[in-house]
């Protein structure tokens, strides 16, 4: 019989190129979810029965140790941007991914990787950088020879990263930014799932690695890099942290006074501190290199999922390629 891989948040952004490398493999793949109706879509990764969504609330003992029974490894994606409900930074990504591991040690589970984030720090003012760091050593403490990927920003086809601003263009003719001049290294999606991979299948020794794509950009620099793919002009206006710091508190303020019922999707006092500093690999970490990876460019991504921003979405190509005819 092939191998069982549990993998938590197995459908959402990276999840889900970690489970269809996994069937690729001919691996058999448990996806844990809290919405197993939501999470169909994997199914067609494999051929019928090799993918299979499964109910599991990461905070639960219970349940998480159930989505693993008899898995020969485990991985863990699940993670949160924003709080909201009972999914906190640190139920989510200090406690859940601690009981993951801890139950895969009880189970005798051979490997797990876990998915955390560049910055995550145990003595950062973020809480979310925080309890990412928080969540690594609770991984490291029962599963010490685990693999842990630390990616920077990820983009991709389903990213709330370039979308999003692509977006916000369509509104505006002006695109503000906090922190304009803080530093990123944009990694791929499906990078970051080969990684994971390697984790899984043995190839990557234990250890932290922090996964950043070839090029390093200031955040200014990537919204242009967008408005280029997308053929629009913006004008990118660089705020001020003061700015930015009102703007996060009343918005955080108006999400708690309505009982959640108007989430904050758009800035909270928790991401502005993480937009302070820079988020790149760092010096002598483990990285790509280490796993024999090259990492995929953004200009080789980025036209084939936000030409639909475009002025005239996918017939934008045509129209500039009729005038040159006329010309």
């Amino acid at each position: 019989m092939s191998k069982l891989v549990t993998i938590y948040g197995g459908s959402g952004f990276v999840g889900r190129y970690i489970a269809r490398r996994m069937a690729s493999e001919g691996w058999r793949v448990r996806v844990a979810v809290r919405r197993p109706n939501e999470a169909i879509f994997v199914r067609p990764y494999g051929v019928v029965g090799q993918v299979e969504p499964v109910l599991c609330n990461i905070r639960d003992d219970a349940s998480v140790a159930s989505a693993m029974r008899g898995a020969d490894t485990v991985v863990n994606c699940v993670g949160v941007l924003n709080e909201l409900g009972n999914n906190e930074f640190g139920a989510v990504q200090a406690e859940g991914a601690g009981r993951v591991a801890r139950l895969a040690a009880e189970q005798g589970v051979a490997r797990m990787v876990h998915v955390s984030a560049i910055g995550a720090d145990a003595e950062s003012d973020s809480e979310y950088s925080r309890t990412k760091a928080q969540g690594e050593a609770g991984v490291l403490a029962h599963m010490p020879d685990a693999v842990i990927l630390r990616p920077s920003v990820i983009f991709g086809t389903e990213d709330q990263f370039f979308n999003r601003f692509a977006a916000m263009t369509r509104l505006s003719p002006f695109l503000p930014l906090v922190g304009a001049e803080t530093k990123f290294q944009p990694v791929y999606v499906d990078d970051v799932a080969q990684a994971a991979v390697a984790g899984v299948l043995g190839q990557a020794a234990p250890g932290v690695y922090e996964l950043g794509g070839p090029e390093v950009k200031t955040f200014r620099a990537l919204m242009q890099q967008m408005l280029d793919v997308i053929y629009r002009r913006r004008v990118i206006i660089g705020m001020p942290f003061l700015m930015g710091r009102l703007m996060a508190g009343v918005l955080d303020i108006v999400k708690f006074v309505s009982f959640q019922l108007f989430p904050n999707h758009v800035l909270t006092r928790d991401q502005l501190k993480n937009l302070r500093r820079d988020n790149v690999v760092s010096e002598g970490a483990k990285k790509f290199a280490d796993l024999g990876i090259e990492p995929t460019t953004l200009e080789s991504i980025l036209p084939e999922y936000l030409w639909k921003f475009r002025p005239a979405g996918q017939y934008d190509d045509i129209q500039n390629s009729a005038s040159n005819l006329r010309t």
